[in-house]
């Protein structure tokens, strides 16, 4: 240990959870010895003194409580979720889901490379949002562009849009069509009401339809049933200023069940280059309600909603025909927006199956660049039936209308305002049993008609083999497209603006004419599942993908313009498809029980990408460098390990390491981070925790945004506090 004014804890010394907790505050976990330590600065003020005294106020205060015990005659708390170090890994193994062949199976008998996070992995984890908890799932990038912005992506092409990527909240689709891409900054409930997240790495286009093309994440939350009674969470440190919850659930007769949620943030803002607060600090308020009926036997109905409102800061690097041409400023962001979704279930004596959905959204966002306003109507059906003993049949149908209206700024210009798009959807898909109950081939195509490239098909032949009880292989073949989105059709974007010759500026546009077609991707897929013994599990993915007809930025012929004034040079650039390339790479997770009180989990994915220019491609060579970079723009290598470590029932100790690779096509170096939490629940109602995040580093960048708007910013270490009772 350093030198220290403080007594030194004789070795061999055991602390309860109340001395851990008062020797943190009290600066203890600085004694560190920083010569053989010295990225592990712990003790500096900045960092742990203030936020850590403030979180150990909330959790001592907490601890002080003295609970009235419960009458006899009130309803029973509800339980914390069962420890997940009690359960054998078998049985999570069977875990029920539902993303990739829209029916419960077995996590084990499912044909992709799926991966879910429980809700005892994101309690644990210590994660505060929906975005940051999915830096557990193996093969997916995550990547924190600014305090309110984030890069999210599966098997490459990392951006703030991620277009690839299709995310649904209960089976809600939340990408917006303006750039095909998601607003994660809105992409919020209590973390306590997620069930579970399923993620699928590679195509899902064949159910779920265009824009899952390199993976669907599915956030499922609770049933109501298991929701009842209430709960209160607050909490605050560093970066986290102050957060709190409120949910209660409950009942009306036997068969229906209820909960309301409100909850609150306020975030501080992430670091710059020099260390300096970024300005993009944020806060948001959201509320909303779910309710589960079930009037008959066999049949039920789902209806849950929600509102939102928030504002947030940034950092925007603008251009400018004057000098200095490109220059920073602060920027707000303005958010707000609120949901329906509607679903009756009936399932047959005969094992058949039917399903409608409605849902409505709309939402309205406006900052510095644009502002949007989006209305969204989706309808969807889907019924499923076996066929004789040998077809498991599922089909469906799908309408979906959007309406917009963007507002267009001195960067952005809209050729159409205002516009409505519709989308027809079918699909079909068959399971049959080649080899009963061992070898099973599931094949079928999705069929869409959208109003930029009319009809699309997207099929898919997948193979499971139960080799012996408890090792499967599995390997699919598909067909995916990434349909255009209303950016690429319509919106002309100032990409840059330049000095030039005899003084006359140089302003580069790109802009969506409707040249730009589908993206299209043939993937081939291998997996292999193996639960080794009762503690030990592995789970392998391999892929090759061939993308043909990216996105690729064509020049156009330069022009003197006079307006916007001063008279510049206008060099455009146009949005096609002569972009091609080649993916490859593979994920491993594995999940292993030492003993009963302590779990390690991990993952690592490795990923090669490879891009060129078809020969008739005229892009000049500041594009080209640009495009041919996407393949230097995911780190070859990510790694993770979590532990999850119980002292005793009621004090627990999780620890998370991420290893992320460089991203040289960013000029991001690889980066370690070490997150901590520490958990403890003196009483059934009530837990406490402490969360300790990126310990490695002052402060790092994760990634840098593909345009001027918004500016990149830093993330340093943090710390907080919450509790949470149940009543």
């Amino acid at each position: 240990m350093g030198a220290s004014s403080m007594t030194p804890i004789p070795a061999g010394t055991r602390l309860g959870p109340y001395e851990i907790v008062a020797l943190i505050g009290a600066g203890g976990m600085g004694q560190v010895d920083r010569a053989r330590h010295p990225r592990l600065d712990l003790a500096a003020p900045d960092f742990f003194r203030r936020p850590i005294r403030r979180a150990v106020t909330v959790l001592l205060c907490a601890a002080c409580l003295n609970l009235p015990a419960p009458s006899q005659t009130s309803q029973p708390p509800q339980k914390l979720p069962a420890d997940l170090t009690e359960v054998a890994l078998e049985e999570l193994m069977n875990i029920e889901i539902t993303s990739v062949a829209k029916r419960e199976q077995k996590l084990s008998d499912a044909p992709a490379a799926v991966y879910v996070l429980t809700k005892e992995d994101i309690r644990r984890s210590g994660a505060t949002s929906i975005a940051e908890a999915l830096r557990m799932v193996p093969g997916l990038q995550v990547a924190r562009i600014n305090a309110n912005v984030w890069a999210i992506s599966s098997r490459g092409f990392a951006a703030r849009y991620s277009n690839k990527m299709l995310v649904l909240v209960d089976g809600r689709s939340v990408y917006t069509p303006t750039f095909s891409g998601v607003f994660w900054d809105v992409q919020d409930m209590m973390l306590e009401d997620i069930d579970r997240i399923e993620v699928i790495r590679g195509p899902g286009g064949t159910l779920w339809g265009a824009n899952a093309v390199n993976g669907v994440i599915n956030i499922i939350s609770k049933h109501a049933k298991d929701t009842q009674g209430g709960l209160v969470s607050a909490g605050g440190g560093s970066e986290e200023e102050g957060f709190g919850g409120l949910r209660y659930g409950g009942k009306v007769g036997s068969r229906a069940h209820y909960r309301v949620y409100s909850k609150y943030f306020q975030r501080d803002a992430l670091l710059t280059e020099t260390g300096q607060p970024a300005a993009d600090g944020w806060h948001a308020a959201r509320g909303g309600f779910r309710a589960d009926w079930e009037p008959a036997e066999g049949h039920s109905i789902t209806m849950l909603g929600d509102l939102y409102g928030q504002r947030e800061g940034q950092i925007a690097s603008r251009y400018s025909l004057r000098p200095p041409f490109t220059e920073n400023a602060e920027d707000q962001v303005r958010a707000s927006g609120g949901n329906l979704l509607t679903r009756w279930r009936q399932l047959s004596d005969n094992g058949s199956e039917t399903a409608l959905q409605f849902y409505y959204d709309r939402y309205r966002r406006s900052e510095s660049v644009y502002g949007e306003r989006r209305h969204t109507v989706d309808l969807d059906f889907q019924h499923r039936r076996t066929l004789g003993s040998r077809h498991d049949l599922l089909w469906g149908l799908g309408y979906r209308f959007t309406s917009d209206r963007i507002t267009e700024s001195a960067v952005i210009r809209i050729h159409t305002p205002s516009r409505g798009d519709q989308l027809f959807s079918a699909f079909l898909q068959d399971e049959i049993p080649l080899l009963t109950d061992r070898l099973f081939l599931t094949f079928g195509s999705k069929f869409e008609h959208n109003d930029y490239t009319g009809l699309e098909v997207q099929p898919s032949v997948q193979l499971l083999w139960r080799l012996r009880p408890r090792h499967t292989a599995w390997g699919s073949i598909s067909r995916a497209v990434r349909t255009p989105s209303r950016g690429e059709d319509g919106i002309q974007y100032g990409f840059a603006a330049l000095p030039g010759p005899v003084g006359i500026p140089i302003l580069v546009t790109l802009t969506g004419d409707g040249r730009f077609r589908s993206e299209h991707l043939r993937a081939q897929e291998l997996g292999y599942r193996l639960q080794a013994t009762r503690r030990l599990s592995l789970d392998l993915a391999s892929f090759y993908n061939a993308y043909n007809k990216l996105i690729s930025a064509e020049p156009g012929a330069p022009s003197l313009v006079p307006s916007p004034p001063p008279l510049h040079l206008a060099v455009p650039a146009y949005l096609e498809n002569k972009l091609r390339g080649e993916t490859y790479g593979g994920e491993i997770s594995a999940a292993w029980l030492p003993v009963e009180r302590w779990k390690l989990a991990g993952g690592y994915a490795g990923l090669r990408m490879q891009f060129r220019l078809s020969p008739d491609s005229t892009t000049a060579s500041f594009f080209s460098s640009q495009l041919e970079s996407q393949e230097r723009q995911s780190p070859r290598h990510q790694l993770h390990l979590r532990s999850y470590f119980d002292f005793t029932r009621t004090l627990q100790l999780d620890t998370a390491v991420y290893h992320v690779g460089s991203v040289s096509g960013l000029a991001i170096p690889s980066y370690t981070r070490l997150d901590l939490r520490v958990g403890w629940h003196p009483v059934e109602r009530l837990d406490l925790s402490l969360g300790l995040q990126n310990l490695l580093d002052a402060r790092h960048p994760e990634f840098v945004s593909e345009s001027l708007h918004p500016k990149s910013s830093e993330v340093g270490r943090s710390a907080y506090g919450k509790i949470t009772w149940r009543f």
